[in-house]
């Protein structure tokens, strides 16, 4: 065989697993999205001051928590999960700098508070009305003190 027909061969795998790859993602979107409620959001995963650290994901609100997962990652786990009762919002404020290239063209920046310290996290308007209900809202017969 040539090596010309090596090369071709070899270009064809690597485009087959590219799709592959890219209908995967295509499949654990939807299973993530459904029977739940779902937001675009980013998370600062590497607070810096520099704007960086930023990575796009999918944010799910499943019963007391928020889940995170990665956009284009595979696993079907979320890579971050806060719990409503352990998490407060502390303001917001718009993209600076880097952060605009790095984030959706309509999200804003806004920062909470958790157990672990702050946490920073990147959703549009609309989202961030339903996160600050999600977050002000009980089930009835809990008493947290907010």
């Amino acid at each position: 065989m040539a090596w010309w027909q090596w090369v071709v061969d070899v270009a064809g795998a690597i485009l087959i697993l590219i799709l592959l790859y890219g209908l995967a993602l295509v499949i654990r979107r939807r299973v993530i999205t459904r029977n739940h409620g779902t937001i675009e959001l980013s998370h600062r995963v590497r607070p810096s001051g520099d704007g960086r650290g930023w990575v796009l994901g999918v944010g799910r609100y499943s019963g007391e928590r928020l889940e995170w997962f990665r956009l284009f990652s595979l696993s079907p786990r979320p890579k971050k999960v806060w719990a409503r009762e352990a998490l407060s919002y502390d303001g917001r404020r718009a993209p600076l700098g880097v952060e605009q290239m790095s984030l959706y063209p309509d999200h804003v920046v806004i920062v909470c508070q958790s157990a672990e310290g702050e946490v920073e996290l990147a959703l549009g308007a609309a989202s961030l009305t339903g996160f600050q209900s999600w977050l002000e809202a009980s089930p009835p017969g809990t008493d947290w003190d907010r």
